[in-house]
Formats: structure tokens, C-alpha cells, sequence
């Protein structure tokens, strides 16, 4: 049976209205095409909808692009058809990613790992650094539309719940892989850590050293689905010990850069429970906070206080307290998101997937029993 028009997605649409148009005559061999935003107008659709119809036009040869004066109907000859489909293919075949920041050991790893993919499969990489700002992530997305990226992968900014471009480019079915943490309610292809079991394997891990007045120190929680679900599996893991869950003991509003300093705040938490004997900290930059602190009121870690975060960092080996940490494996997560926006660029019809990898927990010297007298690595 006949696939009717109903039944095509939007870009399919306008790419069948082109073949026609071409296929009866009304276009002729090197005949310019309308223009992606009077064709945006004209069917009342998105530029990306547009945009993509005409790359797969392209691709298969029925038409060209020269830069700065539009696109063309291509000759019917066969071997000039194929000259300028390969042309196009090597121009197009770039994917961008978007990193939140660009200046830790974190980030390095997941691009590390992307890179180390896409290179292997052919694939450029464009690095773009938003800053952690929701509003120049949407205006890198826009310029990466522009552009006519294959695909991007997109780490999303802190407090991010809702991107309208990220949506955008989801119900315009462009290829993208949504990567450590998921936007609530969009529908993307993500590869995240699983944050949950990360948190329940480092808090299980106190409550068998002996813990029960466990401390939590994270940055702002609601908006951001890694942190939100770091709470969860630290909750969850009181529950299953039978241990109450105590919000005195949660301190959810730490962030770099403001007025009062981290350890201003961490140094009232800590007075205000000094019967709390471990912490479980949301990232190495409030846990190096902690260790500071410590060392300053007189704490030593582990034997007064233990200490357990997310992620390691750099030269960690060497610092005065070698931290235990929960490893996010970030060259695996980085080489797993670029594989599947591989996949998907390679098959835009597949299901949207949702992908989450079990973080490790490494055990070193800032977790111990409590009050437990530790001795020193070189006795």
C-alpha cells in the first residue's frame, strides 16, 4: 500500500514536495531553489525541519549548494551527481559538543573519549564551551544549526530543566545525545552515569565502615537530574540501613563564585552538627573544600571525619589525603555518547534511548571507621 503524505514526518514532506517539483519540470538542471526561510514560511515548520530535507537532498545527488549564492538542481549525470554528494558528505561531517566548562579533569575525559570515537568513525569535532550558561548554550546550538553539523552531543548546564532549542531539535528529530545528565520531560537520546547506584555504593560504603550521622554538601539540587539523583541514592541507602533521614544533615545550596564562600557556609554546617563523623560530597570541588576546612578547625581525615565524593581529581594521588571517590568512568561515558549519536546519524528512525552506565567506587585513605586511629602510609 502507498505510504500517504499523513503518515511522513514534516521534513519528509517538504523532501517529497521537492522531488516533485523537480521530477514534473517546474525545476529545471541548475534551476535555484527556494530559499531555506522562504521554505520555512512556506510549510510553517522549523529551519532545522527545513534544513534537513535538503541535506538528505544533497546527499543523494539531486541537488547542490554553493556557498553564499544557494542551492541547485543537480545534473541528472550520474558521476557529477556523485562528485557533489561526496563534496557534501566530507563538509557535513563534523559533530559538535557542548560542555558546560572546559577547565577540569571531568570534562577532559568525556571528551577525550568522544573524540577518540568520532575520530576513528570519520568525524570532526567541534568543542564549544557554554559556560555554564543556559542562554549561550542555546544561542551555540543555533550557530551549530547554521553550520549543518551531522549531529551534536550536549552536556547541559547546571539548574537545566527545560532548553527550548534542545527541544527544538528533538521534535525536528536532528540527531542528538544528551550526555551526564537528562532533561526531565524531553524525550532525548542521553547517556548518563547512573547517579542513584553511585551515591547508594558510597554511602553503603560509610554505613559498613561504622557511620550513621552522614552529612550531605551539594550545590543547588532542584533543576539538575545528576544532583537530584545523587540525593535519592543518599537517601535511599540511610532507608534500606534503617537509618532516619535527617535534612539537618543535608546542606543543598553551596555555589562556587557567590558572595559567601563555600567554606564560610561548610564551617556553619559543621558547627551547627559536630556530631555528624562522615560526608558525602556532591564533587571534588566541595570536597577539597571540606579537606581545607578541616585541616584549618583541627579535623583530621579520616580519624574525626570521613569523606567520600564524586569524581576524582587532578594529581589527587599526591594531595595530603588521598581521596575516596566515586569514579564516573568519563572516558567510557564519553566514548558510549559518541557511539550512539553515531548510530542515530546512521539511523535517524531508531528509538530514543536512554543509556546508564554503573559508576566505581575507589576506596583510598579519607574513609575509615569512626574514631578509628589510622596509621600513617609510611610507618
Amino acid at each position: 500500500m502507498e505510504k500517504t503524505v499523513q503518515h511522513l514526518s514534516l521534513y519528509e514532506q517538504i523532501k517529497q514536495h521537492l522531488l516533485s517539483e523537480i521530477q514534473e519540470g517546474h525545476w529545471k538542471t541548475h534551476d535555484r531553489l527556494p530559499s531555506e526561510n522562504e521554505l520555512t514560511k512556506q510549510f510553517s515548520v522549523s529551519r532545522i525541519t527545513v534544513k534537513k530535507a535538503m541535506s538528505d537532498l544533497v546527499e543523494q545527488g539531486v541537488i547542490y549548494r554553493v556557498q553564499g549564492k544557494g542551492t541547485f538542481v543537480s545534473e541528472p549525470d550520474a558521476e557529477a551527481a556523485a562528485d557533489k554528494v561526496a563534496v557534501r558528505f566530507s563538509e557535513k561531517r563534523s559533530v559538535a559538543l557542548l560542555l558546560p566548562f572546559i577547565n577540569n579533569q571531568h570534562n577532559a575525559l568525556l571528551l577525550n573519549g568522544a573524540e577518540h570515537i568520532l575520530s576513528r568513525a570519520g568525524y570532526s569535532l567541534l568543542l564549544c564551551n557554554t559556560e555554564n550558561s543556559v542562554e549561550k548554550e542555546e544561542r551555540i546550538i543555533r550557530e551549530m544549526v547554521e553550520r549543518d553539523v551531522a549531529g551534536m552531543i550536549v552536556y547541559p548546564v547546571d539548574g537545566e530543566s527545560y532548553n527550548r532549542e534542545i527541544l527544538q531539535l528533538t521534535l525536528d528529530s536532528f540527531p542528538l545525545v544528551v550526555m551526564d545528565r537528562y532533561l526531565r520531560g524531553i524525550d532525548t537520546n542521553c547517556v548518563c552515569p547512573d547517579n542513584i547506584k553511585g551515591a547508594q555504593d558510597g554511602v553503603n560504603h560509610l554505613i559498613c565502615l561504622g557511620h550513621r550521622n552522614i552529612g550531605f554538601l551539594s550545590t543547588t539540587i532542584a533543576g539538575t537530574s545528576s544532583v537530584e539523583d545523587r540525593l535519592t541514592g543518599y537517601e535511599r541507602a540511610l532507608a534500606e540501613h534503617n537509618i532516619p533521614i535527617d535534612h539537618r544533615y543535608r546542606y543543598v545550596d553551596i555555589e562556587l563564585g557567590e558572595p559567601i564562600p563555600i567554606i564560610k557556609k561548610i564551617r556553619s554546617f559543621l558547627d551547627r552538627n559536630p556530631e555528624i563523623t562522615a560526608i558525602f560530597a556532591i564533587n571534588p570541588g566541595i570536597g577539597l573544600q571540606v579537606i581545607k576546612l578541616a585541616s584549618e578547625m583541627g579535623i583530621r581525615i579520616p580519624q574525626d571525619l570521613s569523606l567520600i565524593f564524586f569524581d576524582d581529581f587532578e594529581l589527587s594521588e599526591f594531595h595530603s589525603v588521598r581521596p575516596t571517590f566515586i569514579s564516573q568512568e568519563e572516558n567510557v561515558l564519553g566514548q558510549e555518547a559518541a557511539k550512539l549519536l553515531i548510530s542515530v546519524m546512521e539511523n535517524p528512525e531508531q528509538h530514543t534511548q536512554k543509556l546508564f552506565f554503573p559508576p566505581k567506587l575507589v576506596i583510598r585513605d579519607s574513609t575509615a571507621k569512626p574514631g578509628v586511629l589510622v596509621m600513617d602510609s609510611n610507618d
